[in-house]
């Protein structure tokens, strides 16, 4: 252990983490942080906890050193401390070909566009260093696609690794590129800058002003932007809006946007990233165009648009509302009204919205509809129009309304269903728009005979939702009674409560009694342990053997031990970084 990285992830966001260096329990630094190059300024160690320098032999030799105890047990000297040859590399754009020098192994593993593609070593399961070095980054990010293909490579693969990107980073990055999984910066940009009379800022480089004894270009005040950025990076992961950020930042350049909307697509694509529930006071900032990718967003349309089914029996009248700034809907002053006239709980109530598009009243209290927040201006760009007429056309052929009326702010073209206008153009809650509604609910219920589901069955309805969304199934939920009152719902099974829900945290608390019921049903994901370990507390990588894919952190596991359930957990990792990534990976929540 003498030359290992003590290393825990304190803050996660996506493929974006904050670790903890050193001893745990009083690490001596955390990432995002810089690396000391041979000539850059002095640093102070919890903001630089490593120096690099390379040799000029051909192929070059790197070597990094720890200026902090970072190793366990001790953590007693200044460690670790590698060196690793980093092998010929290839320009990027060759990519048949193979540079034939093999780089280094170990700790330290520096990897090229040409070893990612050609070493098949990489795949050795046993390889698990701690610092991973892409070193031909920024002949990377010159290529579309390539930069974001070999940062989530390397993150899926070693995912128990900090990654540096030499030359690359700058105040004006770090935040998207912490987005794509990078750990570590140095002041290569930055010291190129200066020389040119240049301050490379958080808002991308410019030019020193003359004359400004407080405006100048020296390495100190490139320091200063550096700190400023890498504190803000993880102030917003910390209060879990670092997408907001790096939505901003990446309008520094054509190039940032370009990957940004590369890396959303690559993400999209992979279940294991994402997450299931956040804190309460989470707020999902949705401010920009950009927003419209964003992956928590596309997940949620792609559930929306092929996954979800209304609770049964309430797939008749389709009522379209719109949203409000508080949430959920049925809390703020408009949907009051709105409940109020429509008077009735057997139409099926989905509200439209940018960039969710659409949300089912049954779901409203979940992440991310619960959370999110948009400039409201009246106004619907045509990516927006499209992609909400298209999750429309999609529920509706899923299934059999035969009636659709429509109080929202967007206008639809539908055949073969009845379908009414109610507003007009008028404002939602004005006193027209609000008797047009009450009249429409009012005909439509004089020409078709519909009851009214009890406040029992609604809470039913909405849980069965949630259970199909957040979990498996929502068998576990078969016979289960609702008592209780806000803020806390008990969910009993013949007088036993097997579960609580908390409109605090937007999900389900599993008690022990509802194990049976989980593993019968196959209602959760599943994680395997080891034969022969004890557990006591949290999930760890090192005592799992293996693990249901798919698993995004908050999500609710049911923990399995010599093909027997022993209990639950709460994920606080998402399934791609189970395989190697140190520390909890899952909350203990329940034991048998």
């Amino acid at each position: 252990m003498a030359n290992e990285l003590g290393r825990t992830v304190i803050l996660r966001h996506m493929f974006a983490r904050s670790w903890a260096l050193g001893d745990r329990k009083s690490p001596s630094a955390s990432t995002p942080c810089l690396i000391k190059l041979t000539g850059d300024c002095e640093m102070p160690h919890s903001l630089a906890p490593f120096d690099a320098e390379t040799d000029s032999e051909i192929p070059q030799t790197l070597s990094v050193r720890s200026n902090l105890p970072l190793s366990p047990p001790n953590f007693a000297d200044n460690s670790p401390n590698y060196t690793t040859k980093i092998g010929h590399v290839l320009p990027p754009s060759l990519d048949e070909a193979n540079a034939g020098e093999a780089a280094g192994q170990g700790g330290l593993l520096p990897i090229s566009w040409q070893r990612l593609n050609h070493d098949a070593s990489l795949t050795n399961l046993a390889i698990n260093p701690s610092i991973i070095v892409l070193v031909d980054a920024v002949q990377l990010a010159g290529q579309q696609g390539k930069l974001v293909d070999a940062l989530h490579a390397i993150k899926t693969r070693f995912p128990g690794a900090l990654v540096w990107t030499p030359g690359l980073g700058g105040p004006d990055n770090v935040a998207v590129l912490t987005w794509f999984g990078v750990d570590i910066f140095d002041l290569s940009r930055s010291r190129q800058c200066s020389a040119s009379n240049v301050i490379l800022t958080g808002s991308g480089p410019r030019m020193a002003l003359s004359g400004s004894e407080y405006d100048n270009a020296d390495i100190e005040t490139q320091l200063i932007h550096w700190k400023l950025a890498l504190n803000e990076v993880k102030a917003r992961l910390a209060d879990g809006t670092l997408r907001t950020l790096v939505e901003q930042q990446s309008l520094n350049s054509p190039k940032l946007v370009e990957h940004l909307r590369y890396h959303d697509k690559l993400t999209r694509a992979n279940d294991e990233v994402g997450l299931s529930h956040v804190p309460s006071g989470t707020i999902l900032h949705c401010n920009s165009h950009t927003s419209l990718n964003n992956p928590i967003v596309t997940k949620w349309v792609d559930f929306m648009s092929h996954h979800y089914h209304t609770p049964i029996g309430l797939d008749q009248v389709l009522l379209l509302l719109p949203c409000s700034a508080r949430k959920p809907y049925r809390m703020s002053k408009s949907h009051r009204k709105f409940l109020d006239v429509i008077g009735t709980t057997a139409f099926h109530e989905v509200m439209v919205t940018s960039p969710l598009g659409l949300v089912p009243r049954d779901l409203e209290e979940t992440w991310p509809a619960s959370h999110y927040d948009i400039p409201v201006t009246g106004e619907w760009s045509r990516d927006e129009i499209q992609r909400t007429e298209t999750m429309l056309k999609s529920l509706i052929s899923r299934h059999k309304y035969h009636t659709i009326i429509n109080h929202s702010s967007m206008s639809f073209d539908v055949e073969g269903i009845t379908y009414y206008e109610t507003r007009n153009g008028l404002t939602a809650t004005s006193r027209q728009a609000l008797d047009q509604l009450r009249n429409t609910v009012t005909e439509v219920m004089q020409n078709h005979q519909f009851r009214n589901r009890k406040h029992h069955k609604i809470l039913l309805d909405n849980f069965s939702s949630i259970a199909r969304y957040k979990m498996n199934n929502d068998d576990w939920l078969e016979n289960v009674t609702v008592r209780g009152k806000p803020p806390f719902w008990r969910l009993e099974l013949d007088g036993k409560q097997i579960a609580l829900w908390s409109n605090d945290r937007r999900g389900f608390s599993l008690a022990k009694s509802s194990i049976p019921i989980i593993d019968n049903k196959s209602s959760l994901k599943r994680i395997h342990l080891l034969p022969d370990v004890s557990w006591k507390g949290d999930i760890f990588s090192n005592i799992v053997d293996q693990y249901d894919s798919g698993i995004n952190s908050g999500d609710d596991l049911l923990v399995i031990q010599n093909s027997q359930p022993i209990g639950l957990a709460r994920a606080t990792a998402s399934g791609w970084e189970w395989s190697s990534t140190p520390g909890i990976v899952a909350k203990g929540h329940q034991r048998l």
